[in-house]
Protein backbone atom coordinates (compact mmCIF):
# COMPACT_ATOMS: atom_id res chain seq x y z
CA UNK A 1 0.00 0.00 0.00
CA UNK A 2 1.76 2.97 -1.30
CA UNK A 3 1.39 6.49 0.58
CA UNK A 4 -0.32 9.13 -2.24
CA UNK A 5 2.08 11.88 -3.03
CA UNK A 6 1.77 15.53 -3.99
CA UNK A 7 2.97 15.98 -7.39
CA UNK A 8 5.90 18.62 -7.57
CA UNK A 9 4.20 21.08 -9.98
CA UNK A 10 0.83 20.76 -7.96
CA UNK A 11 -0.45 24.83 -6.55
CA UNK A 12 0.12 24.64 -3.19
CA UNK A 13 1.83 26.85 -0.68
CA UNK A 14 4.55 25.07 1.69
CA UNK A 15 2.37 25.79 4.27
CA UNK A 16 -0.53 23.47 2.58
CA UNK A 17 1.66 21.19 0.74
CA UNK A 18 3.29 19.98 4.11
CA UNK A 19 -0.63 19.49 5.65
CA UNK A 20 -1.44 17.55 2.76
CA UNK A 21 1.48 15.36 2.84
CA UNK A 22 0.42 15.05 6.53
CA UNK A 23 -3.24 14.27 6.01
CA UNK A 24 -2.13 11.35 3.50
CA UNK A 25 0.45 9.95 5.60
CA UNK A 26 -2.26 10.26 8.56
CA UNK A 27 -4.92 8.29 6.23
CA UNK A 28 -1.74 5.48 5.30
CA UNK A 29 -1.23 5.00 9.11
CA UNK A 30 -5.09 4.74 9.55
CA UNK A 31 -5.53 2.05 7.40
CA UNK A 32 -2.52 0.02 7.90
CA UNK A 33 -4.07 0.22 11.99
CA UNK A 34 -7.81 -1.09 10.35
CA UNK A 35 -6.59 -3.88 8.22
CA UNK A 36 -3.64 -5.19 10.47
CA UNK A 37 -1.18 -4.57 7.90
CA UNK A 38 1.79 -3.64 10.08
CA UNK A 39 5.38 -4.99 11.53
CA UNK A 40 3.80 -7.06 14.30
CA UNK A 41 1.08 -8.51 12.74
CA UNK A 42 -2.01 -7.06 13.85
CA UNK A 43 -0.98 -5.72 17.03
CA UNK A 44 -2.87 -2.88 17.80
CA UNK A 45 -0.79 0.46 17.10
CA UNK A 46 -0.62 3.20 19.91
CA UNK A 47 0.93 6.56 19.47
CA UNK A 48 2.85 7.94 21.78
CA UNK A 49 3.89 11.82 21.23
CA UNK A 50 6.21 13.41 24.07
CA UNK A 51 6.99 17.24 24.00
CA UNK A 52 9.92 17.80 25.63
CA UNK A 53 12.91 20.52 25.96
CA UNK A 54 15.93 18.38 27.84
CA UNK A 55 14.86 14.52 27.10
CA UNK A 56 12.79 13.77 30.10
CA UNK A 57 9.40 13.08 28.52
CA UNK A 58 11.43 11.41 25.93
CA UNK A 59 12.95 8.73 28.41
CA UNK A 60 9.48 8.21 29.97
CA UNK A 61 7.27 7.80 26.54
CA UNK A 62 9.95 5.30 26.14
CA UNK A 63 9.38 3.75 29.40
CA UNK A 64 5.56 3.72 28.82
CA UNK A 65 6.30 2.01 24.65
CA UNK A 66 8.98 -0.83 26.58
CA UNK A 67 5.59 -1.70 29.07
CA UNK A 68 2.95 -1.51 25.98
CA UNK A 69 4.63 -3.97 23.95
CA UNK A 70 4.38 -6.60 26.87
CA UNK A 71 0.83 -6.18 26.59
CA UNK A 72 0.60 -7.09 22.87
CA UNK A 73 0.46 -3.66 21.90
CA UNK A 74 2.54 -1.61 18.98
CA UNK A 75 3.94 1.43 19.82
CA UNK A 76 4.97 4.22 17.61
CA UNK A 77 7.08 7.00 19.99
CA UNK A 78 7.25 10.45 18.27
CA UNK A 79 8.61 13.92 19.12
CA UNK A 80 5.77 15.90 18.68
CA UNK A 81 7.23 18.18 16.13
CA UNK A 82 7.24 15.10 14.05
CA UNK A 83 3.76 14.61 13.94
CA UNK A 84 0.98 16.96 11.23
CA UNK A 85 -2.45 17.72 13.03
CA UNK A 86 -4.23 15.22 10.04
CA UNK A 87 -2.13 12.65 11.59
CA UNK A 88 -2.83 13.20 14.72
CA UNK A 89 -6.65 13.31 14.11
CA UNK A 90 -7.13 9.66 12.71
CA UNK A 91 -4.68 8.30 15.73
CA UNK A 92 -6.97 5.48 17.61
CA UNK A 93 -4.87 5.08 20.68
CA UNK A 94 -2.92 8.20 21.93
CA UNK A 95 -0.80 9.01 24.76
CA UNK A 96 0.81 12.48 25.38
CA UNK A 97 3.27 12.76 27.60
CA UNK A 98 4.14 16.75 28.31
CA UNK A 99 6.73 18.65 30.05
CA UNK A 100 5.76 22.48 30.56
CA UNK A 101 8.57 25.08 29.72
CA UNK A 102 9.14 28.98 31.34
CA UNK A 103 5.80 30.65 32.19
CA UNK A 104 3.17 27.47 31.83
CA UNK A 105 4.42 27.16 27.97
CA UNK A 106 4.87 24.58 25.22
CA UNK A 107 8.00 22.88 24.82
CA UNK A 108 9.62 24.03 21.81
CA UNK A 109 8.96 20.32 20.17
CA UNK A 110 5.02 20.76 20.81
CA UNK A 111 4.57 24.66 19.97
CA UNK A 112 3.77 23.89 16.14
CA UNK A 113 1.60 20.98 16.65
CA UNK A 114 -0.32 23.07 19.70
CA UNK A 115 -0.81 25.68 17.52
CA UNK A 116 -2.43 23.32 14.54
CA UNK A 117 -4.02 21.87 17.10
CA UNK A 118 -5.93 25.13 18.07
CA UNK A 119 -6.34 26.35 14.23
CA UNK A 120 -10.26 27.08 13.02
CA UNK A 121 -9.83 24.15 10.54
CA UNK A 122 -8.85 21.72 13.37
CA UNK A 123 -10.49 18.41 12.54
CA UNK A 124 -12.38 16.70 15.43
CA UNK A 125 -11.36 13.60 17.09
CA UNK A 126 -14.21 11.64 17.93
CA UNK A 127 -12.46 8.05 17.27
CA UNK A 128 -9.45 9.05 19.44
CA UNK A 129 -9.20 7.29 23.20
CA UNK A 130 -6.07 9.49 24.91
CA UNK A 131 -4.53 9.82 28.20
CA UNK A 132 -1.89 12.45 29.15
CA UNK A 133 0.79 12.99 31.55
CA UNK A 134 2.06 15.99 32.61
CA UNK A 135 5.87 16.65 34.13
CA UNK A 136 6.35 19.61 35.93
CA UNK A 137 7.49 21.61 39.17
CA UNK A 138 5.08 23.14 42.12
CA UNK A 139 7.36 25.59 42.43
CA UNK A 140 6.26 27.25 39.19
CA UNK A 141 2.62 29.14 39.39
CA UNK A 142 1.24 27.42 35.72
CA UNK A 143 1.99 23.60 37.40
CA UNK A 144 1.88 21.15 34.43
CA UNK A 145 -0.12 23.84 32.28
CA UNK A 146 1.18 22.18 29.04
CA UNK A 147 -0.52 19.19 29.82
CA UNK A 148 -3.80 20.62 31.33
CA UNK A 149 -3.99 22.53 28.22
CA UNK A 150 -3.29 19.54 25.98
CA UNK A 151 -6.34 17.37 28.16
CA UNK A 152 -9.19 20.26 28.00
CA UNK A 153 -8.04 20.73 23.81
CA UNK A 154 -8.80 16.71 23.18
CA UNK A 155 -11.47 16.88 25.42
CA UNK A 156 -12.91 20.16 23.34
CA UNK A 157 -12.32 18.19 19.96
CA UNK A 158 -14.57 15.33 21.24
CA UNK A 159 -11.62 12.78 21.76
CA UNK A 160 -12.66 9.92 24.93
CA UNK A 161 -10.54 10.13 27.74
CA UNK A 162 -9.58 6.90 28.87
CA UNK A 163 -7.69 7.10 31.68
CA UNK A 164 -7.22 10.67 33.69
CA UNK A 165 -4.89 12.86 33.50
CA UNK A 166 -2.05 12.77 36.00
CA UNK A 167 0.12 16.22 36.73
CA UNK A 168 4.14 14.86 38.29
CA UNK A 169 6.09 17.24 40.53
CA UNK A 170 9.89 17.23 40.35
CA UNK A 171 9.73 13.56 41.98
CA UNK A 172 8.03 12.25 39.22
CA UNK A 173 9.27 8.19 38.71
CA UNK A 174 6.70 7.06 41.09
CA UNK A 175 3.13 8.91 39.79
CA UNK A 176 4.89 8.33 35.87
CA UNK A 177 5.18 4.47 36.33
CA UNK A 178 1.59 3.85 38.51
CA UNK A 179 0.17 6.11 35.08
CA UNK A 180 1.65 4.26 32.28
CA UNK A 181 1.13 0.84 34.41
CA UNK A 182 -2.69 2.14 34.74
CA UNK A 183 -3.22 3.08 31.79
CA UNK A 184 -1.12 0.46 28.92
CA UNK A 185 -4.11 -2.33 30.18
CA UNK A 186 -6.43 -0.11 29.27
CA UNK A 187 -5.38 0.45 25.94
CA UNK A 188 -4.57 -3.04 25.39
CA UNK A 189 -8.19 -3.95 26.18
CA UNK A 190 -10.01 -5.83 23.02
CA UNK A 191 -6.27 -6.64 21.93
CA UNK A 192 -5.67 -10.15 20.88
CA UNK A 193 -1.87 -10.20 20.33
CA UNK A 194 0.33 -11.23 23.00
CA UNK A 195 4.18 -10.67 22.61
CA UNK A 196 4.53 -10.42 26.36
CA UNK A 197 7.32 -12.53 26.82
CA UNK A 198 9.62 -11.75 24.13
CA UNK A 199 8.91 -8.29 24.16
CA UNK A 200 9.55 -8.14 28.07
CA UNK A 201 12.86 -9.82 27.78
CA UNK A 202 14.38 -7.80 25.21
CA UNK A 203 12.95 -4.70 26.75
CA UNK A 204 14.57 -5.49 29.90
CA UNK A 205 17.60 -6.38 28.27
CA UNK A 206 18.07 -3.45 26.59
CA UNK A 207 18.01 -1.00 29.84
CA UNK A 208 21.72 0.29 30.34
CA UNK A 209 22.96 -0.24 34.28
CA UNK A 210 23.59 3.33 35.12
CA UNK A 211 20.32 5.39 34.26
CA UNK A 212 18.30 7.87 36.97
CA UNK A 213 17.11 5.49 39.22
CA UNK A 214 20.88 4.17 39.43
CA UNK A 215 23.51 6.50 38.72
CA UNK A 216 27.01 6.37 38.41
CA UNK A 217 29.23 6.97 41.15
CA UNK A 218 31.86 9.32 38.99
CA UNK A 219 35.17 10.93 39.69
CA UNK A 220 35.82 14.38 39.27
CA UNK A 221 39.33 14.35 37.81
CA UNK A 222 39.62 18.31 37.26
CA UNK A 223 38.04 21.59 38.42
CA UNK A 224 39.80 24.77 36.78
CA UNK A 225 38.24 28.18 37.15
CA UNK A 226 38.28 29.58 33.78
CA UNK A 227 37.53 33.07 34.41
CA UNK A 228 39.93 35.69 35.10
CA UNK A 229 40.80 36.57 39.03
CA UNK A 230 38.94 39.69 38.42
CA UNK A 231 36.02 38.89 36.86
CA UNK A 232 32.64 39.85 38.12
CA UNK A 233 31.83 35.74 37.88
CA UNK A 234 33.12 32.51 38.19
CA UNK A 235 33.12 29.83 35.93
CA UNK A 236 34.06 26.64 36.00
CA UNK A 237 35.63 24.03 33.60
CA UNK A 238 35.15 19.85 35.25
CA UNK A 239 36.11 16.74 33.91
CA UNK A 240 34.45 13.90 35.54
CA UNK A 241 35.39 10.37 34.66
CA UNK A 242 32.94 7.95 33.16
CA UNK A 243 35.47 5.00 33.26
CA UNK A 244 33.98 1.63 34.42
CA UNK A 245 30.26 2.84 33.71
CA UNK A 246 29.42 1.15 30.11
CA UNK A 247 27.84 4.82 29.21
CA UNK A 248 28.57 6.59 26.05
CA UNK A 249 26.71 10.35 24.93
CA UNK A 250 26.76 12.21 22.44
CA UNK A 251 27.47 15.62 21.47
CA UNK A 252 24.17 18.06 22.72
CA UNK A 253 23.63 15.58 25.07
CA UNK A 254 22.94 16.59 29.18
CA UNK A 255 24.76 15.26 32.28
CA UNK A 256 22.47 15.15 35.07
CA UNK A 257 24.11 15.50 38.52
CA UNK A 258 22.74 14.76 41.91
CA UNK A 259 24.05 16.92 44.40
CA UNK A 260 24.11 17.21 48.13
CA UNK A 261 23.45 20.42 50.39
CA UNK A 262 25.72 22.99 51.91
CA UNK A 263 26.82 21.53 55.13
CA UNK A 264 26.66 24.95 56.70
CA UNK A 265 23.23 25.88 55.63
CA UNK A 266 21.68 22.56 56.45
CA UNK A 267 23.38 23.16 60.23
CA UNK A 268 22.01 26.78 60.00
CA UNK A 269 18.47 25.59 59.13
CA UNK A 270 18.21 23.03 62.17
CA UNK A 271 19.40 25.84 64.76
CA UNK A 272 16.38 28.34 63.04
CA UNK A 273 13.71 25.17 63.49
CA UNK A 274 15.03 24.89 66.60
CA UNK A 275 16.08 20.85 66.46
CA UNK A 276 19.31 19.57 67.48
CA UNK A 277 19.55 17.45 64.00
CA UNK A 278 19.89 13.90 65.36
CA UNK A 279 16.54 13.83 65.59
CA UNK A 280 15.15 10.35 63.45
CA UNK A 281 12.89 10.40 60.72
CA UNK A 282 12.03 7.70 58.15
CA UNK A 283 12.67 8.87 54.43
CA UNK A 284 12.26 6.46 51.95
CA UNK A 285 11.48 3.62 54.17
CA UNK A 286 14.95 4.21 55.68
CA UNK A 287 15.59 6.18 59.20
CA UNK A 288 17.87 8.81 59.15
CA UNK A 289 19.03 12.08 61.39
CA UNK A 290 17.47 15.36 60.52
CA UNK A 291 21.05 16.31 59.85
CA UNK A 292 21.35 13.61 57.03
CA UNK A 293 17.87 13.83 55.00
CA UNK A 294 18.76 17.79 55.05
CA UNK A 295 22.03 17.57 53.41
CA UNK A 296 21.02 14.77 50.93
CA UNK A 297 17.47 14.20 50.52
CA UNK A 298 15.55 17.53 50.36
CA UNK A 299 15.22 20.72 48.66
CA UNK A 300 16.59 23.33 51.55
CA UNK A 301 17.34 26.54 49.47
CA UNK A 302 14.18 26.99 47.09
CA UNK A 303 11.49 27.38 49.44
CA UNK A 304 8.69 24.89 48.90
CA UNK A 305 5.15 26.82 48.83
CA UNK A 306 3.84 24.38 51.26
CA UNK A 307 6.69 25.88 53.82
CA UNK A 308 6.40 29.73 52.48
CA UNK A 309 2.00 28.75 53.20
CA UNK A 310 3.11 27.59 56.99
CA UNK A 311 5.76 30.39 57.97
CA UNK A 312 2.65 33.02 56.74
CA UNK A 313 0.49 30.41 59.20
CA UNK A 314 2.23 30.24 61.77
CA UNK A 315 3.87 34.16 62.00
CA UNK A 316 0.63 36.04 60.94
CA UNK A 317 3.20 37.68 58.81
CA UNK A 318 0.93 40.66 57.35
CA UNK A 319 3.12 41.38 54.04
CA UNK A 320 4.03 37.61 53.81
CA UNK A 321 -0.08 36.91 53.63
CA UNK A 322 -0.78 39.76 50.88
CA UNK A 323 1.54 38.55 48.74
CA UNK A 324 0.05 34.67 49.14
CA UNK A 325 -3.74 35.70 48.60
CA UNK A 326 -2.75 38.47 45.65
CA UNK A 327 -4.01 37.88 42.45
CA UNK A 328 -0.75 39.31 41.38
CA UNK A 329 1.56 36.17 41.57
CA UNK A 330 4.87 38.26 40.03
CA UNK A 331 4.30 40.54 43.68
CA UNK A 332 5.41 37.06 45.72
CA UNK A 333 7.83 36.43 42.97
CA UNK A 334 9.26 39.87 43.32
CA UNK A 335 9.60 39.18 46.86
CA UNK A 336 11.25 36.16 46.99
CA UNK A 337 13.73 36.79 44.62
CA UNK A 338 17.33 36.32 46.10
CA UNK A 339 15.83 35.36 49.19
CA UNK A 340 15.95 31.08 50.94
CA UNK A 341 14.50 29.04 53.33
CA UNK A 342 16.86 30.46 55.65
CA UNK A 343 15.81 33.88 54.55
CA UNK A 344 12.04 33.14 55.60
CA UNK A 345 13.19 31.28 59.10
CA UNK A 346 15.37 33.89 60.24
CA UNK A 347 12.88 36.89 59.55
CA UNK A 348 10.33 34.98 62.06
CA UNK A 349 13.02 33.42 64.75
CA UNK A 350 10.19 33.03 66.96
CA UNK A 351 9.08 29.98 64.87
CA UNK A 352 9.50 26.78 65.76
CA UNK A 353 9.08 22.88 63.55
CA UNK A 354 9.97 19.48 64.38
CA UNK A 355 11.84 17.35 62.07
CA UNK A 356 8.67 15.73 61.11
CA UNK A 357 6.75 18.76 60.39
CA UNK A 358 9.68 20.44 58.76
CA UNK A 359 10.95 17.72 56.27
CA UNK A 360 6.83 17.14 55.35
CA UNK A 361 6.82 20.78 53.64
CA UNK A 362 9.89 20.35 52.04
CA UNK A 363 10.34 18.96 48.56
CA UNK A 364 13.10 16.43 47.00
CA UNK A 365 16.14 17.44 46.24
CA UNK A 366 16.34 17.20 42.20
CA UNK A 367 19.46 17.08 40.12
CA UNK A 368 20.56 19.22 37.83
CA UNK A 369 21.37 19.02 34.11
CA UNK A 370 24.15 20.95 32.56
CA UNK A 371 25.01 20.77 28.86
CA UNK A 372 28.33 19.03 28.21
CA UNK A 373 30.86 20.89 26.97
CA UNK A 374 32.73 18.04 25.16
CA UNK A 375 32.64 15.45 22.27
CA UNK A 376 31.59 11.63 23.52
CA UNK A 377 33.70 10.50 20.19
CA UNK A 378 36.45 12.42 21.07
CA UNK A 379 36.68 12.21 24.82
CA UNK A 380 34.35 8.96 25.61
CA UNK A 381 35.92 8.17 29.01
CA UNK A 382 35.31 11.60 30.32
CA UNK A 383 31.87 13.91 30.04
CA UNK A 384 33.36 18.05 30.41
CA UNK A 385 30.85 20.42 32.10
CA UNK A 386 31.07 24.50 32.06
CA UNK A 387 29.48 25.72 34.78
CA UNK A 388 28.82 29.25 36.83
CA UNK A 389 29.23 29.28 40.44
CA UNK A 390 26.50 30.84 42.03
CA UNK A 391 27.23 33.18 44.41
CA UNK A 392 25.41 36.18 46.07
CA UNK A 393 25.26 38.48 48.65
CA UNK A 394 21.84 39.05 49.64
CA UNK A 395 19.76 39.73 53.37
CA UNK A 396 22.89 40.55 55.34
CA UNK A 397 24.60 36.77 54.21
CA UNK A 398 26.15 34.92 51.51
CA UNK A 399 23.81 32.79 49.17
CA UNK A 400 25.07 29.69 46.87
CA UNK A 401 24.16 27.47 44.59
CA UNK A 402 23.14 24.18 45.37
CA UNK A 403 25.08 22.04 42.41
CA UNK A 404 27.28 25.03 41.21
CA UNK A 405 28.89 24.98 44.54
CA UNK A 406 28.17 21.47 45.18
CA UNK A 407 31.09 20.51 42.56
CA UNK A 408 33.04 23.88 43.05
CA UNK A 409 33.79 23.24 46.93
CA UNK A 410 32.45 19.96 48.42
CA UNK A 411 33.51 17.50 45.53
CA UNK A 412 37.03 16.11 45.67
CA UNK A 413 38.82 13.57 44.25
CA UNK A 414 37.92 11.08 46.67
CA UNK A 415 34.01 12.56 46.12
CA UNK A 416 31.85 9.82 44.17
CA UNK A 417 29.66 11.89 42.31
CA UNK A 418 26.13 10.58 41.35
CA UNK A 419 25.60 11.82 37.60
CA UNK A 420 23.39 9.70 34.64
CA UNK A 421 22.98 11.24 31.41
CA UNK A 422 19.71 12.84 29.83
CA UNK A 423 20.10 12.33 25.89
CA UNK A 424 18.72 15.29 23.62
CA UNK A 425 17.79 13.90 20.01
CA UNK A 426 17.18 16.73 18.55
CA UNK A 427 20.07 18.67 20.01
CA UNK A 428 22.57 17.39 17.45
CA UNK A 429 25.25 18.08 14.76
CA UNK A 430 23.59 17.98 11.64
CA UNK A 431 24.25 14.71 10.23
CA UNK A 432 25.73 15.85 6.51
CA UNK A 433 28.90 16.77 7.61
CA UNK A 434 28.55 19.22 4.52
CA UNK A 435 25.84 21.31 6.14
CA UNK A 436 26.89 24.82 7.78
CA UNK A 437 26.19 25.40 11.43
CA UNK A 438 25.11 28.83 12.89
CA UNK A 439 25.55 28.45 17.14
CA UNK A 440 24.56 31.38 19.26
CA UNK A 441 26.05 30.86 22.78
CA UNK A 442 27.11 33.42 25.19
CA UNK A 443 28.42 32.82 28.44
CA UNK A 444 27.93 29.01 29.83
CA UNK A 445 25.35 28.59 26.56
CA UNK A 446 29.12 28.18 25.07
CA UNK A 447 28.97 24.37 26.40
CA UNK A 448 27.31 21.95 23.73
CA UNK A 449 29.21 24.19 21.31
CA UNK A 450 32.39 23.21 22.25
CA UNK A 451 30.85 19.73 22.01
CA UNK A 452 29.82 20.42 18.10
CA UNK A 453 32.85 21.88 17.28
CA UNK A 454 35.32 18.96 18.68
CA UNK A 455 32.06 16.63 17.17
CA UNK A 456 32.90 18.65 13.83
CA UNK A 457 36.70 17.90 14.27
CA UNK A 458 36.48 14.70 14.97
CA UNK A 459 34.48 13.83 11.76
CA UNK A 460 36.64 15.97 9.62
CA UNK A 461 33.76 17.65 8.26
CA UNK A 462 33.67 19.51 5.79
CA UNK A 463 30.96 22.08 6.65
CA UNK A 464 31.10 25.51 7.82
CA UNK A 465 30.72 26.06 11.70
CA UNK A 466 29.89 29.93 13.02
CA UNK A 467 29.61 31.03 16.76
CA UNK A 468 28.36 33.79 17.99
CA UNK A 469 29.92 34.11 21.83
CA UNK A 470 29.28 36.70 24.34
CA UNK A 471 29.83 37.59 27.94
CA UNK A 472 30.16 40.64 30.14
CA UNK A 473 34.26 41.21 29.44
CA UNK A 474 36.26 40.12 27.00
CA UNK A 475 39.73 40.63 29.16
CA UNK A 476 38.07 38.79 32.12
CA UNK A 477 35.12 36.59 30.68
CA UNK A 478 36.34 34.79 27.64
CA UNK A 479 36.24 31.48 28.32
CA UNK A 480 37.86 28.92 25.97
CA UNK A 481 39.54 32.08 24.03
CA UNK A 482 42.74 29.85 23.35
CA UNK A 483 40.79 27.06 22.23
CA UNK A 484 38.26 28.88 20.00
CA UNK A 485 41.37 30.79 18.40
CA UNK A 486 43.41 27.43 17.52
CA UNK A 487 40.38 26.19 16.33
CA UNK A 488 39.73 28.95 14.04
CA UNK A 489 43.60 28.34 13.22
CA UNK A 490 42.72 24.87 11.81
CA UNK A 491 39.48 25.78 10.02
CA UNK A 492 37.39 24.09 12.22
CA UNK A 493 35.77 27.55 13.01
CA UNK A 494 35.02 29.53 9.85
CA UNK A 495 33.46 32.44 11.98
CA UNK A 496 33.41 33.85 15.50
CA UNK A 497 31.33 37.15 16.49
CA UNK A 498 31.81 38.52 20.05
CA UNK A 499 29.80 40.27 21.93
CA UNK A 500 31.23 41.55 25.51
CA UNK A 501 28.37 43.41 26.68
CA UNK A 502 30.24 45.60 29.28
CA UNK A 503 32.92 46.72 27.20
CA UNK A 504 31.09 49.79 25.90
CA UNK A 505 29.04 52.68 26.64
CA UNK A 506 26.03 51.12 24.87
CA UNK A 507 25.95 47.19 25.75
CA UNK A 508 26.37 44.74 22.88
CA UNK A 509 24.62 41.20 22.81
CA UNK A 510 24.57 38.30 20.91
CA UNK A 511 20.93 39.38 19.29
CA UNK A 512 22.66 42.20 18.43
CA UNK A 513 25.50 41.20 16.18
CA UNK A 514 23.07 38.36 14.40
CA UNK A 515 21.19 41.82 13.52
CA UNK A 516 24.47 43.27 12.14
CA UNK A 517 25.11 39.84 9.91
CA UNK A 518 21.43 38.91 8.90
CA UNK A 519 22.56 39.09 5.34
CA UNK A 520 25.17 36.14 5.70
CA UNK A 521 22.85 34.33 8.30
CA UNK A 522 20.13 33.89 5.76
CA UNK A 523 22.39 32.90 3.37
CA UNK A 524 23.55 30.20 5.42
CA UNK A 525 20.18 29.19 6.18
CA UNK A 526 19.47 29.32 2.35
CA UNK A 527 21.97 26.84 2.08
CA UNK A 528 20.92 24.11 4.57
CA UNK A 529 22.37 25.23 7.44
CA UNK A 530 21.47 24.67 11.03
CA UNK A 531 20.75 27.65 13.60
CA UNK A 532 21.23 26.24 17.21
CA UNK A 533 20.67 28.31 20.65
CA UNK A 534 21.80 27.64 24.07
CA UNK A 535 21.68 29.75 27.32
CA UNK A 536 18.95 32.10 29.64
CA UNK A 537 15.20 31.13 28.11
CA UNK A 538 13.75 34.06 29.96
CA UNK A 539 15.61 37.07 28.03
CA UNK A 540 18.24 35.50 25.96
CA UNK A 541 16.87 33.19 23.58
CA UNK A 542 13.54 35.20 23.28
CA UNK A 543 15.58 38.40 22.22
CA UNK A 544 17.41 35.92 19.81
CA UNK A 545 14.40 34.40 18.55
CA UNK A 546 12.68 37.97 17.58
CA UNK A 547 16.34 38.61 15.49
CA UNK A 548 16.07 35.41 13.51
CA UNK A 549 12.35 36.33 12.65
CA UNK A 550 13.40 39.87 11.82
CA UNK A 551 16.21 38.80 9.43
CA UNK A 552 14.16 36.02 8.04
CA UNK A 553 11.38 38.78 7.37
CA UNK A 554 13.94 41.52 5.75
CA UNK A 555 16.94 39.06 4.18
CA UNK A 556 13.94 37.27 2.63
CA UNK A 557 11.31 39.76 1.97
CA UNK A 558 8.88 37.98 3.70
CA UNK A 559 5.72 39.11 5.25
CA UNK A 560 5.60 38.29 9.14
CA UNK A 561 3.61 35.53 8.65
CA UNK A 562 5.80 34.16 5.54
CA UNK A 563 8.64 34.48 8.25
CA UNK A 564 6.61 32.53 10.68
CA UNK A 565 6.10 29.77 8.39
CA UNK A 566 9.84 29.69 7.19
CA UNK A 567 10.94 29.33 10.91
CA UNK A 568 8.39 27.23 11.91
CA UNK A 569 9.69 24.76 9.09
CA UNK A 570 13.56 25.26 10.17
CA UNK A 571 12.46 23.66 13.46
CA UNK A 572 10.14 20.73 12.07
CA UNK A 573 13.02 19.84 9.95
CA UNK A 574 15.03 20.28 13.02
CA UNK A 575 17.64 23.06 11.24
CA UNK A 576 16.63 25.28 15.01
CA UNK A 577 16.67 24.08 17.56
CA UNK A 578 17.10 25.35 21.30
CA UNK A 579 18.95 24.33 24.75
CA UNK A 580 17.64 27.04 26.83
CA UNK A 581 16.88 26.67 30.29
Amino acid sequence: MKILKIPNNAPYSDTQRAWLTGFFAGMHSHLLQSTGVNQTAHARVINILYGTQTGTSESVANDAADLAKTHGLNPIVKSMDEVEIAEMAVMDYLLIITSTYGEGEMPDNAQMLWEAVNSENTPHFENTHYSILALGDTSYDLFCQAGIDWDLRLEALGAKRLYQRIDCDVDFEVSAENWISSVIPLMSEGSTVNLMDKDKESSVNNKPQYNRKNPFPATMTLNKIITAENSSKETRHYEISIVGSGLSYEAGDALCVIPTNCPELVDNIIKAISCKGDEEEPVKGELMSLREALRTHFEIKLPSKELIEEIAKRSGDQVLNELLNSDDKNQLTDYLWGRDSLDLLLAHPTLKFSAAEFIARLKPLKYRAYSIASSGKMYPDKVHLTVASVRYQAQRREHKGVCSTYLADIVGESTAVKVFFAPNKNFRVPEDDSLPMIMVGPGTGIAPFRAFLQEREFRKSSGQNWLFFGDRNAETDFIYQDELEAMQKNGVLNRLELAFSRDQDEKIYVQDRMREQGKEIFLWLEQGGSFFVCGDAYRMAKDVDKALHDIVTEQGQKTEQEAIDYVNLLKKEKRYVRDVY
